[in-house]
């Protein structure tokens, strides 16, 4: 019930994970669920404190990329460096290291280091399979990186790659794509409206005049 709420209702969702949490407080599931409602509702040191708890229930540090960003929305930012950096980081599944790399050059360019936030991302984005689930994320944040380093060139074609691996759309990377390109979406339902409305004005102008 949570999976089908939260992303609807995720108020009904936090409640389905509370319940769940008071009847199975020590299955890692119960207490991950309860840390993803809490991390989607903005409540950050909430579900930090659930996400620590998994990792203690379960001994696994897949959740180590949501546990960095906490911190990060905490502002703590020197804590979430250090918790990247640490030796479960080393150990991760790929997905999980591209969604840790991804939160560290958002932690980068919080810190004004505009460079570094685009070269930590640099090694991973060459090497990983574009087939992968989590290449169009990686891409997206490798180009809107480089675009605030003001490498316009690079940007483009790292967008374009995003756009290309983003089979799901889960990513506005064609549309980010158009913008650098300049180019203009006509909305030619708008327009027929215009035209049409355009017609009775001057349809109801030449009756005043006859009359």
């Amino acid at each position: 019930m949570v999976a089908e709420l939260l992303d609807v209702e995720p108020e009904a969702a936090l409640a389905h994970a509370e319940t769940a949490v008071r009847r199975a407080g020590r299955v890692p599931a119960a207490r991950e669920s309860l840390g993803l409602v809490a991390y989607r509702l903005g409540d950050w040191a909430r579900a930090l404190g659930e996400f620590r708890t998994v990792r203690r229930l379960s001994g696994s540090s897949h959740l180590l990329p949501l546990m960095v960003d906490c911190e990060r929305a905490l502002g703590r930012h020197d804590k979430a460096l250090e918790l990247a950096q640490s030796d479960e980081a080393n150990n991760l599944a790929i997905d999980d290291r591209v969604e840790l790399a991804i939160v560290v050059s958002g932690i980068r360019r919080d810190l004004g280091q505009l460079d570094a936030a685009a070269a930590g991302l640099s090694d991973l984005v060459k090497r990983i399979n574009p087939n992968r689930p989590s290449a169009a994320r990686l891409y997206y944040a490798y180009a809107d990186a480089k675009l605030a380093a003001g490498d316009l060139e690079v940007a483009r074609d790292w967008f374009a790659r995003a756009a290309d691996a983003d089979h799901e759309l889960t990513t506005d990377a064609a549309e980010r794509l158009e913008e650098l390109d300049g180019v203009d979406v006509t909305d030619l339902l708008g327009d027929e409206d215009d035209d049409e409305t355009d017609a009775v004005t001057s349809a109801d102008d030449a009756d005043r005049e006859r009359d």
